[in-house]
């Protein structure tokens, strides 16, 4: 098998009182898009700042492209191959766009003859070519996440660390970061991309990462997860015209007034049952909603707290 890209072993960081990080271990492959979900405090920002080398670790080992490299930069020699794309804005506003990505390039060491190359390249990539000579400062939020990107990534890096790149972005503007993003992906990079999007990670990550306090509690691709932690359950929705107290007198159905709400093992067996049930008794039907679980069904049954805490 190919050498990991990435692995992380029993990685321990503690800030006074608070263990950030506590024994946390994973490995990733390479051109693996990976999404890290967690509740404020699960430890994903300092998961995210010990891998790009922002902070030391007190305990274990972090190994990027089979090199050890507990810090970027000090023997690892992956930092040319890392790319680190912040929740924060970090941009120079009095400088254009175009100035900025120059910036980033020099700092990313791209030589003279890649530069002007690369720089044409993520102006269109991001699509603001036409903005080339706006000052960053003067641009719109989407168009200022999407310069972010462009300018953590513009030395092509093999493994990119991605904090939240569509908070604050409009739809249009989520919507063409992440195809940029699956263009980055399809090029052979590494994403590990924090987000509160379930429903995009849902659909475009190879695996979720799910963190609470400090540990990594579940892991794997949407349909694993939710066969691990809810099985084939589906939440049935029901809308009536008159209370259903009464009825239906299930310990996993829950009603209030008029409606109901219940979990499903067979929907192809119980959902006709029901239905009839309820029109034995004279109630007719407004409406019948059968949810399939969710990624964020899984989450708030592993952490027991809603993504947006």
């Amino acid at each position: 098998m190919a050498e990991p890209v990435l692995r992380i072993t029993s990685a321990r960081k503690r800030f006074g009182a608070v263990e950030a990080l506590a024994g946390l271990s994973l490995s990733l492959g390479a051109g693996e898009w990976v999404g890290l979900l967690g509740p404020n405090g699960a430890g994903k920002s300092t998961l995210m700042h010990a891998i790009a080398g922002l902070l030391p670790l007190d305990a274990g080992r972090l190994e990027l492209f089979g090199h050890s490299a507990d810090r970027i930069g000090s023997g690892g020699g992956g930092n040319d191959r890392l790319g680190f794309v912040p929740q924060e804005i970090a941009l120079y506003p009095l400088l254009t766009t175009e100035q900025n990505l120059q910036v980033f390039g020099r700092l990313h060491g791209l030589r003279r003859s890649d530069l002007e190359q690369q720089v044409t390249w993520a102006l269109q990539w991001t699509g603001l070519a036409g903005r080339a000579r706006t000052c960053a400062g003067e641009l719109s939020g989407g168009m200022k996440r999407r310069l972010n990107i462009a300018c953590g990534v513009l030395h092509r890096p093999q493994l990119v660390l991605l904090d939240e790149p569509t908070v604050g972005v409009d739809p249009q503007g989520r919507q063409r970061i992440w195809e940029m993003l699956t263009e980055l992906r399809q090029e052979g990079a590494a994403l590990i991309q924090s987000t509160h999007e379930l429903d995009q990670v849902e659909t475009r990550c190879d695996r979720m990462l799910i963190l609470d306090h400090g540990q990594i509690i579940a892991a794997g691709a949407v349909d694993e997860l939710i066969a691990k932690t809810l099985g084939g359950q589906a939440v049935l929705h029901l809308q009536c015209d008159q209370p259903l107290r009464g009825l239906l007198s299930r310990p996993d159905f829950e009603i209030d007034g008029n409606s109901l709400r219940g979990a499903l093992h067979d929907v192809a067996i119980e959902l006709p049952a029901i239905l009839a049930e309820v029109h034995t008794a004279g109630l007719e039907i407004l409406g019948v909603h059968v949810e399939r679980p969710s990624l964020e069904s899984v989450f708030t049954h592993l952490t027991g707290r809603e993504l947006r805490e």
